[in-house]
Parts: structure tokens; sequence; C-alpha cells
């Protein structure tokens, strides 16, 4: 925990938290001296003005200990929030970075998880140790020290009574923290399942499974229960057990000290000074325990933030990266082969080919192919195990990412949009973009009718996931988006599967017919013949291999695998 918060905290403010906790905790540790002043001194005399001179005196301390207090607390919270921002910005980052690997290793809903309940948990816990950590030792050790000054002998109790809460304090911490270790990765467990549920709502009520989701989230959710209801039923014993503790030992203290004051060996101030110092003590020692038992925690969220933050990210910028300014747009796929973290055969192998500006080049073949392992080769969303994916003649491993990306123009499976406004996700592609660029790419994606029916145009609200759009008008605004940007290839990853046949059709026409389109390289991943079928190259893919490639006419007559493909989507008498 100390360690994630090195470079993420002020070495200043915490001397500071800690100079004002000092000042506290020694003015603290002085009103009960005072007190036993005004009894022995004031009240015992019948001195009225050494009582009002020793009250104003503390006063003045207890104000001392206010803004001691005060400044603390402040610095404190400052301290604890700024690290809190720090880590969420810095997660946030990392996983920004994340290759998929990275992705599918640690999964989305613990992510969410580490970077809101854990950085909270880290949160407290600094709180803690910047008050309580500081405050525990300094008050236990000086109240020890001016206890022993008023009575040697009354300091016998604290050998029965320090014991006995060290065994108690070690019972709950046996107990309790284990259980609230286990509690972070319920809250994940819990994630996971109401992501889940708020993300395919539509599909479990289209298959009436709304009682088995129910379920499912109800297991989850009394496991996390019952795990919390288990760890602060302990901490709840705590505090009466502790409450009873000391009341014990002021119990023995008034007992033992009015036999010491009946024999004159001490004086009734003393005593109650020793009494509020009894009490310091147990509550410093309390407050030491409580840190033993939640910091654990604490450090069980530290380390999976670490995990976030130390994880290897497969995807590296290189040494000494090539520049594509001023290079002619290809795609060349080197004999590639590709397969993913722990699988035992490849995803892709043997995959071989090389297209050149103004070529579309169109990939298809059965589920699990290998269409979409092959595509995310090209932005480097994953690396390959042997050979080449090249972009304009460079290795796209020897490429900065950033400018790799700003080369490739992506639209993935699943259209997503953002909440804002059509114009901002527009701008996603290029931020830079004018209105009428924006109209150009609606209108090549085919969207541009139903946006402009809209009273507000390029303002028109998009809801989160763009919910506010049906699946063939938000894949339409995604390929729109990828258009607005000027790119060296263009990939469509089955992303015209929402489409009708007259739209798929306008819209193949329409890249075909820009002029800025036609220079580049387009890549088409489908699922329809329809869609591949005006290709200059069709890839076929068979169980991750190449299995197939030339125009729709040379595969018709010549691939076993598109023929089957052609024949599975026309009926006997078409021609496709």
């Amino acid at each position: 925990m100390f360690k994630i918060a090195k470079g993420r905290v002020s070495a200043w403010m915490i001397t500071g938290a800690v100079l004002f906790m000092i000042i506290q905790v020694i003015t603290s540790l002085y009103l009960p001296n005072l007190t036993s002043d005004i009894v022995n001194n004031g009240v015992a005399k019948g001195d009225v003005p050494y009582i009002w001179k020793t009250g104003f005196q503390m006063i003045a301390f207890a104000l001392v200990s206010v803004i001691a207090a005060v400044g603390n607390v402040f610095i404190a919270s400052k301290v604890s929030q700024r690290l809190g921002q720090r880590l969420r910005s810095d997660v946030y980052r990392k996983v920004i970075n994340y290759s998929h690997d990275e992705m599918d290793t640690i999964g989305t809903s613990s992510l969410i998880t580490r970077t809101t309940n854990d950085v909270t948990q880290i949160q407290n816990a600094w709180v803690m140790v910047l008050r309580m950590m500081i405050m525990a030792p300094i008050m236990l050790i000086g109240a020890s020290f001016l206890a022993y000054q008023k009575n040697h002998t009354l300091t016998l109790v604290f050998l029965i009574v320090l014991p006995i809460m060290a065994i108690f304090m070690g019972a709950v911490m046996y107990f309790a923290v284990p259980l609230f270790r286990a509690m972070q990765q319920k809250t994940d467990n819990i994630n996971l399942v109401f992501r889940e549920g708020l993300t395919g709502v539509r599909v479990i009520r289209a298959f009436r499974q709304d009682a088995f989701e129910q379920h499912r989230f109800d297991t989850v959710n009394k496991d996390y229960t019952d795990n919390a209801v288990k760890v602060f039923s302990i901490m709840a014993l705590m505090f009466p057990i502790m409450t009873l503790i000391m009341s014990g030992t002021n119990i023995g203290i008034t007992w033992w000290g009015g036999h010491l004051i009946a024999q004159q060996a001490m004086q009734t101030g003393n005593l109650i000074a020793f009494i509020t110092y009894a009490m310091q003590i147990l509550m410093s020692f309390m407050m030491l325990s409580m840190i033993f038992v939640f910091l654990p925690r604490a450090q069980a969220s530290a380390v999976r933030i670490q995990e976030v933050l130390a994880q290897h990210t497969t995807i590296t910028q290189p040494a000494a990266p090539k520049s594509l300014a001023g290079t002619t747009p290809s795609l060349q796929f080197d004999h590639v082969e590709f397969r993913y973290r722990s699988a035992e055969q490849p995803a892709l192998s043997g995959v071989d080919f090389k297209m050149t500006a103004g070529q579309t080049v169109a990939i298809i073949g059965g589920t699990g192919s290998g269409k979409s392992t092959l595509v995310n080769l090209i932005p480097r969303f994953y690396d390959v195990e042997s050979g080449a994916v090249r972009v304009n003649g460079l290795d796209v491993r020897d490429v900065d990412q950033k400018e790799l990306h700003q080369q490739i123009a992506f639209v993935p499976q699943k259209a997503n949009l953002f909440s804002g406004t059509v114009r901002d996700n527009m701008q996603y592609g290029n931020d830079n973009a004018t209105d009428e660029e924006i109209w150009r790419a609606l209108e090549i994606a085919q969207a541009k009718d139903f946006i402009a029916e809209t009273d507000e145009g390029l303002d028109y609200h998009v809801e989160q996931g763009g919910d506010n759009f049906s699946g063939g008008q938000k894949q339409r605004l995604a390929i729109a988006r990828a258009l607005v940007k000027d790119a060296a290839v263009y990939v469509f990853d089955d992303s015209f599967s929402a489409l009708d046949f007259k739209t798929d059709a306008n819209l193949r026409q329409a890249l075909k017919d820009d002029p800025l389109i036609s220079q580049r390289v387009v890549v088409i991943v489908g699922q329809r013949v329809s869609t591949v079928a005006d290709a200059d190259t069709i890839l076929v893919l068979d169980d991750g291999k190449m299995v197939g490639r030339g125009t729709h006419a040379e595969l018709k007559a010549t691939n076993e695998t598109y023929q089957e493909i052609v024949n599975s989507q026309i009926r006997e008498g078409d021609e496709a």
C-alpha cells in the first residue's frame, strides 16, 4: 500500500500532517495534567485565581489541539483524495493502452472494481494512516509515560488489561482479515453479473430468462452479503467488548486509587489524570488494533491495483520507430501465424497476401474461421507469432502506435457510439473534421437521410451506446465515423451485417465512387457473398487457414469452400 503511493503523494504534505498530529497529541496529553493541577492546587486549597489561570491555559491548549486536528484532517483528506485521483488516472491510462490480451486476462468487471472500490479502500486507509497510525503510537507511549509519573503502582493494572485486549484483538484479526480480503473478489463477482444483466437486458427479456438472471444475481449478492455480515458482526463485537474492558479498567483504577488516596499515597487530581491517561492508552491500543484489521484489506486492494499497473503489455513501442509519412497506401500479410495466449492451436496460419492503393480485399469464411482475428492484427491489437503485417510497406511493429492508428480507419463488429451528439461521434475519427466533411461521410455511409430528417442535424443527441438508433443506423454511423478519417487502410469488420441488401450495395458503390477512398486500401469482412462479390480479391478462410484467393468468379469456379458458402446463401435457380 505504501509502495503504490510512492510518487503519488507529497512528502511535504505528509510531513505537515505528522507535525499537526504531534501538536494535537502533545496538547491532548497535557490537558489531564492541567486538570490534575486544578484539583490538587486549586480546588483542594480553594485557590480560585489559580483555577481561573489554569482553566484559561486548558482552553488555550484545547483550541490549539482543535486547530491541529483540523489541519491534520484537512491534509489527510487532501492527500488521500489526490492519491485516489492519480491512481484512477494511472489505471485508466494503463488500461487504455492494454492490448486485447491484457483486457482478456483481467476482465472488464474486475477493472471497474479496481478503479472504484479498490481505490476507495486505499483512500480510506491513507486517512486512517495519517490519523490513527500516527496518533496511536505517540499517544500510547506518551500517555504510558505520564501515567507512570502520576503513580507507579497503578500502572500495574495495564499488565492485566493490555494482554486481555491483545488476545481479543488478535482473535478479531484472525477471523476478520481473511473475510475483508475476500470482499474484493466478491465485489468483482457482483459487478460481473450486474454488468452482464444490464448490457444483455434485451436478450434476457427476449428469452424470458429474467428469473434465471435474478437467481444468478441473488446468488452472488447473497455470497457477498453473508461475507459482509460475518465480518461486520465480528467487528461489531469489538466496541461493546472494548467498552466493557475500558469500563472495568476504570472501576479497577478508581477502586485501587481510592485506597491509595485513603492511605495518602496519591492525590485526588493525580487519580483523575491517571484515569484519563488510562483511557488514552486503551483507546490508542484499540486504534492500533483497528489499523491492523483494516490495513490488510487496503493492502489487498493495493495488490490488485498494482497488478493492473504492472501488467506486462505485449504491444510495446519500437525503440526506433519508423515513419509512415510520405508512404504509399498498401497492406501486406507476409506468411502470418498467430495464436491466442495459452491456445494450443494457432488461430491463423499461413496467411499471405498483398494489396496496394485502390484495391479492395474481402474476407469470407465460416464462424470461427479467423476473419476478425486477421483484421485485428492490422491495427496491432495483437502481435503476430511469426511472419509480419505491413502497412504502407512497414512492419506494424516498427511503427509508433499512434502514427499507425492514424493511418487505419477501423469499424469493429459491434457498432459502439458514445453519448453526446452526432458531431461529437463523427469527430472521434477526425478532431478537426468540418461539417462538410462529416456530411460527406454520412452520405457515403447511407446515414445522411435519417440524420438530416432530425431538427438538430449534427447536433442530434446520441444516448449512451447509441440506444436511440436502430442496429442498422448505429452501424452506418460507425462506418461514417471511420470515413471521416483520412487513412491509408479502411477496415470494415463485418460492419455491413445489419444493413439490407440495397443499402449494402449502395454503400459499397459509394465507397468505390469516392475519389479519396478509391485511392486507399479497403478491407471488408463479410458473411454474405453479395457483400464481398465485387471485391478485387476475396480471401477464403477455413479454420484459420487461407484456403482460397481470387475474384468471385474464380473462386466460384474452383474453390470448394467458397462454393459451399455460395450454395448455402442462394436458392435453387438463383445466380450469385
